[in-house]
């Protein structure tokens, strides 16, 4: 609830569904203030729909789907398929010495990604193409998967690292 958001340092946007997190916040009157929050520097962890959350464009989302633009990023929602084509991986990612095991599950990918985007991981879509699924920029962190599904705590760390 707004109320919530008075003793926070920063936040997690967590996976699920973008249209029903983006109407939920609407409803309870979140999504504004939160909203504020961020634009004045609020530092941001979004995982798959979070992701989606803090993007600047959403591609195949709803019409009137909102998104906090604190990334400069294009996401496409269910970039690698539908609940069937959910998948795990080993990931490389910048800043850690070993790979990261991820999680996608109807997972978004990053389309376009701005000149202050510092992409942190990429996963190959098909042979031609590789994808960015793990992005920062400022404060902000952004991920395709579900870090929270493994006992792998170092996406956490490093963004607590940045508080």
């Amino acid at each position: 609830m707004p109320e919530d958001l008075e003793t926070i340092d920063a936040i997690i946007l967590p996976g699920g569904e973008s249209t029903t997190i983006s109407m939920l916040l609407e409803s309870s009157g979140t999504f504004e203030p939160l909203q504020e929050l961020l634009s004045q520097g609020l530092p941001a962890f979004g995982t798959c729909a979070g992701m989606i959350m803090l993007s600047n464009k959403v591609l195949d989302g709803r019409t009137d789907q909102r998104s906090f633009d604190r990334i400069d990023i294009s996401v496409r929602r269910n970039a690698f398929g539908r609940q069937i084509a959910s998948f795990e991986t080993d990931i490389d990612v910048i800043g850690l010495e070993e790979p990261f095991p991820a999680v996608f599950i109807r997972a978004p990918g990053v389309e376009t990604a701005g000149p202050e985007v510092e992409v942190l991981a990429t996963v190959k879509l098909d042979e031609q193409t590789e994808i960015p699924v793990l992005c920062r920029q400022n404060n902000v962190l952004v991920s395709s998967f579900h870090p929270e599904l493994t006992g792998d705590l170092r996406l956490h760390q490093m963004f607590l690292s940045e508080l």
